[in-house]
This record gives structure tokens, C-alpha cells and sequence, in this order.
């Protein structure tokens, strides 16, 4: 059942969206954080650097619905605004990225309501991520309801571009110089080219480890 606020005054229905919210990211956290340690259990590799999650911020919700035309009511926070809650997953390669990805999309209890991906198709100004819209079950004492949590995977280099253009943008109110935008952009095409030459050295760091291995075993 998609989650509805039931509560009467806005101020107790916010705080049920607050809860009902926060217990969603924690669910996708700790999803996560489990699959981080099979992996360095079967693998010895753990692809996640850390996790981060959050709730946006009353002030960018309205902000949100203001732009898309919506009056700013809970009910359509609710039904129209599909990163109230949010977990950012930071990773160590871009492979990474899509490998958690498919494994979030194969969890039987998570539905995968939208894709973007902003690596093989990045944003004019150069912003790199990957994004998916769940739909995670939350159990509360009376019934269980469906809420949307949006993930971003990304990597080191993507989360610190991704931040500086945050600040950027924020400093300038959205109209930052036109030079500042054109360096910021040749930035993220810097960051996407550490992370492929980043992945390969990976890559052949894990080929010469496996021929040293295999040599060491046939002695």
C-alpha cells in the first residue's frame, strides 16, 4: 500500500512523514551495509566507501513542487516528490556503480520505479551519478506502506565534483559566471577520466595478484 499521511493537523502529519521517511532510508542503509560485508566476506573487497542519507529539507520540498506547479501541501509532497528521503552510495569504481545497482534492483522486497543515469548520459553541465527511485516496505504497528526512496551511486571523484557544483550553484543562486561553468564542466570530464584510468590500474593490479598467486600455487 503506497504511504499516505493519516494524521489530521499538518504539523502531526509532517512528523508522520518524517518517521515514515527516515524509517525507509534506514532500511535501504542497512541493506546496503549487508551487501558491503558479504561482498568483502565472499569477495575480500568491499565496492561501497561509505553511505550517506538524509531527508530533504521542508524549504526544498515546497521549493520542488513550487516549480513543478503543485500547491505545497503534505498530500502532494508526498505523492509528487520522490527524493524525501535519500541515500547516497559512494563507491571506489565506476564499475562498482552498476554492480550495486543490479544488486539493488534483484532485492525481491525493492521496486525499482526509475532509472537515470547520468554516467553514460551526464548532464550538460557535467554531472555524473546514477540514480534509481525505490519503492521500499515499511512495517508499522497497524499496516505496511510502500515509500519512495531515491539512491544515487556515484564515485569518490563524482561525490567531490558533485559537491563543489552544489556550492557553486548555491553561491550564485543558479546563474554562476559563464567561465566558472565552463571550468566546472571541464572538471567533470577530469574526474570521469581518473575515474576509467583509476578502474583500469584496478583492473591490473587485481591480473598481476591473481598470476602471482597461481605462480605461488604451482610451486
Amino acid at each position: 500500500m503506497q504511504f499516505r499521511p493519516t494524521e489530521d493537523s499538518e504539523i502531526d502529519k509532517w512528523k508522520e512523514v518524517t518517521l515514515v521517511y527516515s524509517a525507509a532510508f534506514k532500511e535501504v542503509g542497512t541493506k546496503l551495509e549487508i551487501l558491503n560485508d558479504e561482498f568483502q566476506h565472499v569477495h575480500k573487497y568491499n565496492p561501497i566507501e561509505h553511505i550517506k542519507s538524509r531527508l530533504k529539507t521542508p524549504e526544498s520540498i515546497v521549493k520542488k513542487l513550487k516549480n513543478r506547479g503543485y500547491e505545497s501541501t503534505i498530500e502532494n509532497m508526498v505523492e509528487y516528490v520522490n527524493d524525501i528521503a535519500g541515500v547516497r552510495v559512494i563507491c571506489s569504481f565506476t564499475s562498482d556503480i552498476y554492480s550495486i545497482a543490479g544488486i539493488i534492483a534483484s532485492q525481491s522486497d525493492l521496486t525499482v520505479l526509475s532509472v537515470k543515469d547520468y554516467i553514460r548520459n551526464p548532464k550538460p553541465n557535467g554531472y555524473m551519478s546514477y540514480h534509481m527511485i525505490v519503492s521500499v516496505p515499511v512495517f508499522l504497528t497497524n499496516r505496511v506502506v510502500d515509500v519512495k526512496v531515491e539512491i544515487q551511486i556515484r564515485t569518490v571523484a563524482m561525490d567531490f565534483w558533485a559537491s563543489l557544483e552544489h556550492k557553486i550553484a548555491y553561491k550564485f543562486e543558479g546563474n554562476a559566471p559563464e567561465h566558472i561553468l565552463l571550468s566546472l564542466k571541464q572538471c567533470a570530464q577530469m574526474v570521469n577520466a581518473l575515474d576509467n584510468e583509476m578502474m583500469t590500474l584496478n583492473n591490473e593490479i587485481v591480473r598481476v595478484s591473481e598470476e602471482r598467486d597461481k605462480a605461488g600455487a604451482g610451486k
